[in-house]
């Protein structure tokens, strides 16, 4: 190896890398086996996937689920059942809403939100845990139903790799939404800018918890964002509305960073005291922060 250079493991999951990867299944796969392969000691040791019983097959049946290995003892094509009852039902809720295609740095808040959203739904599929997507803007424009069904980690990742910039953010709408409709207790992964009212949107998660749901929250921005690091003139738009206007960086830059910095810290204050679980992401930083995060929350919780 290179002096200097990092393992190769720790580079697939810088940003700068992923995004000149091909499609989003490789993306997924690359960051999941780069990370397992520099943990010190895999949480998946010795994990391996069980089946509740078999039965023969029938016509309609999916083909991969044949064990062939029973075909060529027995002569006969037997399928492979899986447990009705998985170890955590887990909903990934990814927000797509038009400032989230801002991106100054390799990636898009979105590009990064869909590779993390990709990547925990392959950890999630290596522990047979069931995964659901729900993608939105000011309203639920995609769902899947959590699974842990061979073929819908590939649902998933297609899902992902359709998805297109939507319009203005009201996040707290789609997660009343999606509180209402869990039956079961598991997990929401929240994946999003946050640029909305925080009043509601701390309200929205919180109807969670009352309904048995943990939840856990990435704060995705972009460095310019937490930075602000423009100097010359520059002309500013907001994404959802169309709202533009030119400004002198130097004048406004403090009283942006006090906004920004009392948002940030609103929100890590308020979820933490609900016992939610927030971290902020920086769009120019590897993704290990975030895996780590979730397994660590999965496995107090779980």
């Amino acid at each position: 190896m290179a002096a200097g250079r990092p393992p190769i493991e720790r580079r697939f999951l810088d940003p700068a890398v992923l995004a000149r990867l091909g499609n989003l299944e490789l993306k997924a796969r690359m960051i999941v086996e780069g990370f397992l392969t520099g943990l010190h000691r895999s949480p998946y040791k010795g994990f391996s996937v069980e089946f509740a019983e078999y039965r023969q097959y029938m016509p309609g049946d999916d083909l991969s689920t044949i064990d062939w290995k029973v075909y060529a003892r027995s002569d006969r094509h037997y399928v492979k059942k899986y447990e009705e009852e998985t170890n955590l039902g887990c909903h990934i809720m990814l927000d797509v809403s038009a400032s989230m295609g801002y991106g100054n740095h390799g990636m898009t808040k979105l590009e990064y939100g869909s590779c993390l959203a990709a990547s925990l739904a392959y950890l999630m599929n290596r522990q047979r845990d069931a995964v659901g997507l729900t993608a939105f803007d000011d309203q639920i424009v995609q769902m899947l139903p959590a699974s842990a069904r061979p073929g819908h980690l590939r649902a998933v990742l297609v899902t992902l790799e359709r998805l297109q910039l939507g319009q203005q953010t009201n996040v707290s709408k789609p997660l009343h939404q999606l509180a209402e409709s869990l039956s079961k207790r598991g997990m929401v992964v929240l994946i999003s800018d946050l640029l909305d009212d925080p009043e509601r949107l701390i309200r929205g998660l919180k109807h969670f918890q009352y309904r048995g749901t943990d939840v856990i929250v990435f704060h995705v921005l972009d460095k310019d964002e937490i930075e602000f690091p423009f100097q010359r003139a520059t002309r500013f738009e907001d994404m959802e509305s169309d709202h533009a206007v030119t400004a002198v960086p130097a004048v406004v830059r403090e009283h942006y960073l006090e906004a920004m910095g009392g948002l940030i810290d609103q929100y890590r204050r308020e979820l933490g005291a609900a016992g939610i679980d927030y971290h902020l992401l920086n769009t120019s930083q590897p993704l290990e922060m975030a895996l780590l995060a979730y397994l660590s929350t999965r496995s107090r919780d779980f």
